[in-house]
């Protein structure tokens, strides 16, 4: 089966049209063209991750930060919300883990930049979109620039801006991006009038931006004034329905920046004068790529690896060049003092959230675990971190005939190309549907030669099975040796060494000029005869575990590796393996781990007496204990009480949890409805039952008084269940 393309065209690249950018006093310089954005006036694409400061302890900020790093994400982008920092209207609190001003210089202290979203409204299922409640009751419409609203913005603007002070890009500081507003479809004018408002408070950045989605044309923007970002998810956990949805399009190589979807539940139809976002004078910048889901009580999610890896290898081939997630970080909601501060239908919202959790099943999670996207997503960031500059520059060709957006059979590809060299993506994943395999599936593409004469090369026959998205270079540059294709995929280059995947049941080979070099994927050195470069190409095990950290290259023997002041340590407890390259082989290397005590298999549910868990073998010997209680133990009280049982009346059963130490966590399968942790009679952890083990840290627990409460199941709701593995 033969699969062609349709003929580049070489971009017509706008500059200097977009009153964005800006020099610091180092010289270093950021620029926008319509294609991409500019670093010291080279190409680059920034790796952008969502993580919230005042959902997470500030005593554990660095070490997650870092564990962002080491996953790639080099931007921190964060919301700022009213609600959390003035509750009560003219007391501000920006102590402990709201301290955002301490926040933002770790960022720059950890070598990473950040983006703040300042709002004034954010959304990020929070209580009002983060208002705070005496804002409501002001005698002026919200979100517009009337004078009364826009004077209460300007107050609040003034005292983040002051937060700030001497962080900014401009400083020399690690603020590169403000976000203005959040999911504002129809009003320019408003969010002209937010830019200039930040400018005069003394907030000034290269990249302001906005979200650009819309139900029908995009958002309407203030146009050249701001950078539109986009986004899509694998699911839609903000849909009312509790059926099974359609197959998302986020699968397919469409080239269409607008999700129609993110942000329906809050959105109207409105394009009736004819409005189209004018795509073509921005790059393709996202900022909601989905991380993962966030659980609403009427619809639950099981969030894979694959789905989310899936999507953002299908971004990059339709182009994008800023890659940006939410949520990157999963962490935990505050209690305020008169309510609590989730989403839910008692705020006037469409949907009931957790009232703490807001895991969002994301690549870290709200306990800082991690989750398969993590690994796979890493495999996206070291390519783009490494050839980005070139890639940059490439756009997105679809193939000759494309699927349909229900077709199970045909391939799903794209070319990213400059015309001469570039990469063949393919994408044989379809979140919750099973695509036929294809067989001997052939590539063929066509390039400029250096003469520009066009030619085309064709890559062998591959066979295309199971769930698989990768990429295939052709006319790539590797140290002035040009590989002419390679049925492996690029990760990133030390010295002249270059590393690449096996694609899984793709063989390695690798095509110079006439010669072939098939290779055995491994973590040995494959020299190529007659070039001054070497390949090493892993395994997809190997690589889902393969890092750079602080300018090294490092891998983990199953286990998860970042780097904190100068010492290589694990995510994972225990005794690790670990290895170093160096000296053009991978070497064993030290690693440090947390303390561990046991690390717990999920506990059963008796229905009377003590469940106990045993220790995995080569862990120390610990017991935690689960005893179901015939009685509730105390009532629940606190601010928010109405908010904390949404399903409504029903019998609740309670168990008392103990832990013989802080080390570690404990998995609970609870099949119910909602599930509750308190500890000394606070609210401490809880989750809608989605169908997986609950994750608590010991830590949490460990010398507290703990109950585990859980609600009835409820039928009129979308638990997902797999449904074909």
């Amino acid at each position: 089966m033969n699969n062609t393309f349709k003929p580049y065209v070489t971009p017509v690249v706008l500059q200097n049209h977009l009153h964005l950018g800006g020099k610091n006093a180092k010289g270093d310089s950021l620029a926008v063209n319509s294609l991409y954005l500019e670093r010291q006036g080279r190409p680059w694409i920034g790796i952008m991750g969502e993580f919230h400061y005042f959902r997470y302890a500030r005593e554990d900020w660095k070490t997650e930060l870092l564990k962002m790093k080491a996953g790639g994400i080099e931007l921190v982008a964060t919301y700022v919300p009213w609600l959390c920092h003035e509750e009560e209207e003219g007391v501000f609190d920006f102590e402990g883990q709201n301290d955002l001003r301490a926040f933002v210089t770790l960022i720059g202290e950890l070598g990473m930049e950040a983006a703040v979203r300042i709002g004034p409204w954010v959304h990020g299922e929070l209580r009002n979109g983060g208002f705070p409640d005496w804002l409501l009751k002001k005698p002026f419409p919200l979100r517009n620039g009337n004078p009364g609203f826009m004077q209460e913005v300007e107050s609040w603007y003034r005292i983040v801006a002051k937060q700030l002070d001497g962080l900014y890009f401009k400083d020399s500081g690690p603020i590169l991006a403000i976000q203005l507003e959040n999911e504002m479809p129809d009003d320019a004018e408003y969010l002209k009038k937010l830019k200039e408002l930040a400018i005069k408070c003394g907030m000034e950045v290269p990249l302001y931006t906005v979200t650009g989605w819309n139900s029908t044309g995009g958002a309407k923007i203030p146009v050249d004034e701001v950078l539109p970002l986009f986004g899509g998810y694998c699911g839609a956990p903000w849909e009312q329905s509790t059926e099974e949805l359609p197959p998302s399009t986020h699968y397919f190589f469409t080239g269409i920046r607008n999700d129609s979807s993110i942000g329906k539940d809050l959105q109207q139809m409105k394009a009736a004068d004819g409005w189209q976002l004018p795509y073509e004078r921005y790059p393709f910048a996202d900022c909601e790529l989905g991380g993962g889901l966030q659980n609403t009580w009427h619809r639950r999610y099981q969030v894979q690896g694959m789905d989310i890896y899936a999507m953002a290898l299908c971004g990059l081939g339709e182009g994008v060049n800023l890659l940006g997630y939410y949520m990157y970080h999963g962490g935990t909601n505050q209690m305020g003092k008169f309510s609590s501060f989730q989403e839910s239908r008692a705020t006037g919202y469409p949907n009931d959230c957790p009232v703490l959790s807001y895991d969002f099943q994301a690549p870290l999670s709200e306990y800082g675990e991690v989750r398969e996207q993590y690994r796979l997503l890493n495999l996206l960031h070291l390519f783009l971190k490494d050839y980005g500059e070139c890639f940059a520059k490439m756009t997105y060709v679809p193939a000759g005939v494309s699927p349909g957006l229900m077709d199970t059979e045909k391939l799903r590809c794209a070319l990213r190309t400059d015309g001469t060299g570039g990469f063949v993506f393919v994408n044989h994943y379809q979140r919750r549907t099973r695509l036929k395999d294809v067989e001997q599936a052939v590539f063929e593409v066509e390039s400029r030669n250096e003469n520009g004469k066009s030619e085309t090369i064709c890559f062998p026959a591959v066979d295309i099975c199971g769930e698989v998205s990768f990429f295939l270079p052709y006319k790539m540059d590797l140290a002035g040796a040009e590989l002419t294709w390679a049925t492996a995929q690029p990760i990133c280059r030390e010295d002249d060494t270059f590393f690449f995947l096996e694609v899984p049941g793709i063989e390695p080979v690798y095509c110079f000029g006439e010669e072939e070099f098939p290779v055995k994927a491994g973590r040995e050195v494959c020299k190529i005869p007659g070039k001054e470069i070497s390949i090493v190409t892993l395994s997809l095990s190997d690589a889902r575990f393969f890092r750079r950290l602080d300018g090294k290259i490092y891998l983990g023997e199953g286990c998860d590796l970042y780097m904190e002041d100068g010492q290589l340590w694990s995510v994972e407890a225990g005794e690790q393996k670990t290895f170093v390259w160096e000296n053009g082989v991978f070497q064993p290397c030290p690693v440090q781990a947390k303390e561990t005590g046991c690390e717990e298999a999920p506990l059963l549910i008796a229905e009377t007496g003590d469940v106990s868990c045993q220790a995995k073998e080569g862990h120390k010997r610990s017991v935690c204990i689960l005893t179901k209680l015939s009685d509730s133990p105390f009532a629940p009280v606190g601010p928010g009480l109405e908010e904390l049982l949404l399903s409504g009346p029903g019998p609740l059963e309670w168990y008392r949890l103990t832990v013989p130490d802080p080390y570690g966590f404990v998995s609970l399968e609870l099949p119910c409805d909602i599930m509750q942790l308190y500890t000394d009679g606070t609210l401490t952890a809880d989750d809608f039952y989605h169908g997986v083990p609950w994750r608590l840290p010991k830590k949490l627990l460990f010398g507290k008084e703990c109950y585990v409460v859980t609600t009835t199941t409820e039928q009129n709701i979308y638990r997902e269940r797999p449904l074909y593995r």
